[in-house]
């Protein structure tokens, strides 16, 4: 289920229904389309990225349901010019997938980071995503800055 040319995948791609939801999931974030992201996920479905307390999350509680994910997406992607993943492994098993891999994220002016991350995605009986959890550490993501050319 990738629909974006922004994301390599290295991983099985032995059909699963978490998989292929981290997948479309990936695809909606790569290719900028909100309306499709939002279709991934059950509607009290919660985000959590990063894990913990963060600049997108004070307390660490995680977005909650479609309209704390819309929030999500205005503060953390949306001013974000492009996303590229490229993803290394991929472990599915029972209604879960757990996904390594890296994300270039380049801002408008040209600049860029890398993120080393886990996402681990839950899917409902539907295939829709319960729970998605990103463990990435801000401080090593930073270390990675490259400012424009």
């Amino acid at each position: 289920m990738i629909t974006s040319d922004d994301i390599i995948w290295n991983a099985s791609l032995e059909e699963h229904p978490a998989r292929s939801a981290a997948q479309r999931s990936f695809s909606a974030v790569a290719k900028g389309d909100l309306d499709e992201w939002l279709t991934v996920y059950a509607e009290d479905a919660v985000i959590e990225d990063p894990v913990g307390p963060s600049m997108f999350d004070p307390e660490g509680k995680g977005h909650h349901g479609h309209e704390g994910i819309r929030a999500f997406w205005k503060l953390a992607i949306e001013p974000i010019e492009t996303f590229q993943f490229t993803i290394n492994e991929s472990f599915a098993n029972g209604n879960a997938t757990a996904s390594l891999g890296k994300i270039k994220t380049t801002f408008p002016d040209g600049s860029f980071t890398v993120t080393d991350l886990i996402t681990v995605h839950v899917v409902n009986d539907e295939g829709r995503v319960v729970s998605m959890k990103a463990y990435w550490e801000a401080e090593r993501t930073m270390a990675t800055f490259t400012p424009a050319p």
